[in-house]
């Protein structure tokens, strides 16, 4: 009799991963367990799913011996050991391509809130301070949007940010002129020269050896003291003590995160005024997490017919 697979759920999923693929696996979800827990369910399973939650280190995966398949929900496979998932030959999944409409969204987004100061102001009205004179912002129209990472969401950014009459120079060393040019973004060799041209900074970059702490104390201070930065990629890309000393003296006008070094933020971020934070909610609309879900369960099943396939040759 054929082995039905199982598959672990270790982050909560849209409901329709589930339609998808009842019927088809065994399905646990794992949402509340802890690590301990969550491992002795890995013993029998032959796809893991998770967010960024969840890490899945040499010690966990080798908890797993049937595992086929890590599925990633989301983008970024910065918490799984991607180097021994390959030498055990795992199949690694993820769908960044399902939430790249909603973090290039929240991107510009954040780029308006801090140009008008609107949580800023909002939280003075809520306090009973009518502060129409206090309350000058800036436009996006005419300004420089730097962008750090050029691939699916950083090239969506741009597209948005040129309908606001935005000029746009990325750095991404990994990207074409060529493809920059479709674009209609000016490619920068140095990152240097980014920060110092840029009224906006944009980071959407992945996360890996050669970009953790790639904004450090000195790439700040080569920023406009007008400039703002938006981080809607991974928080270890810019040093968060650095930026705090950024924000309080001044080397920079303020910032927007959506993501940080440890999550949630334990830093003196949250006790800024000129900083905007938000709960890693890049990928967290209806639309984005019902992609996500269909994307996901369709590579799952493509992944797991592949093997069967590969079971069965002679």
């Amino acid at each position: 009799m054929k082995r039905v697979p199982k598959i672990v759920v270790g982050d909560p999923l849209d409901d329709e991963f589930f339609k998808l693929l009842r019927g088809k696996a065994l399905l646990v979800k794992a949402y509340e367990l802890d690590q301990g827990e969550f491992a002795e369910l890995l013993k029998d399973a032959d796809v893991v799913v998770v967010r960024s939650r969840r890490k899945l280190d040499r010690c966990m995966i080798d908890q797993a011996p049937r595992l086929k398949v890590i599925a990633r929900a989301g983008v970024g496979l910065d918490n799984v050991d991607v180097d021994y998932a390959v030498k055990r030959g795992i199949a690694l999944l993820s769908t960044g391509e399902a939430s790249t409409e909603a973090v290039a969204e929240l991107t510009i987004g954040l780029m308006i809130a801090l140009a008008r100061r609107i949580t800023e102001l909002d939280k003075k009205m809520k306090r009973g301070n009518w502060c129409k004179s206090s309350g000058v912002g800036v436009e996006l129209r005419g300004k420089t949007l730097g962008i750090i990472g050029l691939g699916r969401i950083g090239g969506r950014v741009a597209e948005l940010a040129r309908v606001f009459g935005m000029r746009v120079i990325a750095y991404d060393p990994y990207v074409s002129r060529e493809k920059a040019g479709r674009l209609g973004v000016e490619l920068k060799e140095r990152l240097e020269d980014l920060l110092r041209e840029s009224d906006f900074v944009s980071i959407h970059a992945v996360l890996t050896e050669e970009t953790e702490g790639l904004l450090g104390e000195r790439e700040l201070r080569l920023m406009k003291p007008t400039a703002y930065l938006v981080n809607t990629a991974r928080g270890a890309i810019v040093d968060e003590e650095a930026l705090v000393r950024a924000l309080e003296e001044g080397w920079i006008a303020g910032a927007a995160l959506d993501v940080y070094e440890r999550e949630p933020p334990s830093s003196r971020l949250t006790g800024l005024e000129n900083v905007i934070l938000t709960p890693h909610v890049g990928a967290s609309t209806v639309e984005a997490q019902k992609r996500i879900a269909r994307v996901l369960a369709k590579k799952i099943l493509v992944a797991l017919e592949n093997m069967e396939e590969g079971d069965a040759a002679p």
